[in-house]
């Protein structure tokens, strides 16, 4: 018995699918996604292409003073190999500008999620005026342990990769041959210097996608323990931290007044 979550072979294809009738949905003119240089917004950005085309797909690279050059130079040639338009805008003006006004706040958290929310304000603001779909590139293991920022890299119309396990994109961006500077790069978010994801998660994704994928199966912390040989205190920790962030997967409460109510019984 194994709870490694296992790629679907209609991935792809589903995916692909999914793009293509969301705009035609839309009536708009394309999609936008930001590119980072991560193994996520790579994938997006390939999966976007190959969809509904070259033409159609739009990527901003949004980086701040930390940001290597190197790495600026990496995304812009990974953009003009799949034939997109990339803007590259630095964002260290709008984060000195709420830094001035908060001088008082000092965690890095909370400056790490105004990055993330200026980031998410620029893809919408250029998505809104060239009528594009902007592309959020969460996956299903940060959306599970509710790894983003509210309102910031969380916020998009569209989330092509979002039930796939951060294993299962990874098996799927190697079968798309992704470049492998992308396919090695340590996973990160990019909000400080020297931060990753699995630093952050506590446990690396290997071993907290088979948690996730037996929690999806309803198994309890004992069964999913004894399968995957992980110690039964870090299972009840990522159910726990899934439990926590429901919030974030979830429109804002309302009260119920009226006959139906948005959220609730208000149903789309």
């Amino acid at each position: 018995m194994s709870l490694v979550p296992k790629l679907a072979p209609h991935t792809e294809a589903t995916i692909h699918q999914f793009l293509r009738a969301h705009v035609a949905e839309a009536g708009v003119e394309g999609l936008l996604l930001g590119l980072s240089g991560g193994i996520d917004s790579a994938l997006c950005a390939r999966l976007a292409r190959d969809a509904v085309g070259p033409e159609r797909t739009h990527a901003l690279l949004l980086p701040d003073a930390a940001f290597p050059p190197a790495l600026r130079e990496e995304v812009a040639d990974y953009a003009r190999r799949l034939g997109i338009s990339l803007r590259v805008v630095d964002i260290d003006g709008p984060e000195s500008g709420f830094r001035t006004l908060f001088p008082e706040v000092t965690d890095r958290v909370s400056w790490g999620n105004v990055k993330a929310r200026v980031r998410m304000t620029a893809l919408y603001l250029l998505a809104r005026e060239q009528r594009w779909l902007v592309v959020g590139t969460g996956n299903k293991s940060e959306l599970l342990m509710g790894y983003f920022t509210k309102w910031g890299d969380g916020g998009a119309d569209l989330l092509p990769i979002g039930d796939l396990y951060k294993t299962q994109l990874r098996e799927l961006a190697a079968q798309l041959e992704l470049p492998r500077s992308v396919l090695d790069r340590a996973p990160t978010a990019g909000l400080w210097e020297g931060q990753t994801d699995e630093e952050e998660l506590g446990l690396p994704y290997s071993e907290l996608d088979q948690i996730l994928f037996g929690l999806e199966q309803l198994r309890t912390p004992e069964e999913i323990a004894q399968v995957t040989h992980l110690p039964l205190e870090q299972v009840r920790g990522v159910e726990a931290v899934v439990e926590r962030t429901r919030h974030k997967r979830r429109l804002p409460p309302i009260p119920k007044l009226g006959l139906r109510t948005v959220g609730l019984d208000w149903r789309e």
